[in-house]
């Protein structure tokens, strides 16, 4: 559901009692799977009912650093401005925007 982006069937699901940090047998959480498939609206409604927004996969990675990879610029100015930490996970948000030479988002973290 969050890698696909049907929010409206996540929220119910959440809303009824599924914990919204429920992960996949990678350590994927919802929030990793919404936003590292440019899941906007999926992404909003996770982070609207507190989810961490800095939890690790079992790689290291973080939600953040999985939406700058894969370039998704409304996803990580909502995961920044929810309070994502850029220097977290391995590699960190800025280390990926670095290496992929996404200036944009380095801007955005305060560095360019």
């Amino acid at each position: 559901m969050a890698r696909e982006g049907d929010t409206a069937q996540l929220a119910g699901y959440i809303d009824a009692g599924v914990s919204p940090e429920l992960t996949n047998e990678r350590g994927d959480a919802f929030l990793m799977l919404a936003a590292y498939n440019g899941n906007l609206e999926t992404v909003q409604m996770l982070l609207d009912r507190g989810v961490d927004v800095n939890k690790l996969n079992d790689r290291g990675q973080t939600p953040l650093a999985g939406a700058v990879f894969k370039g998704y610029g409304e996803v990580v100015k909502a995961l920044f401005e929810a309070g994502a930490n850029p220097h977290k996970g391995q590699p960190t948000a800025v280390e990926a925007a670095a290496m992929f030479e996404k200036d944009a988002f380095l801007e955005l973290f305060g560095r360019s």
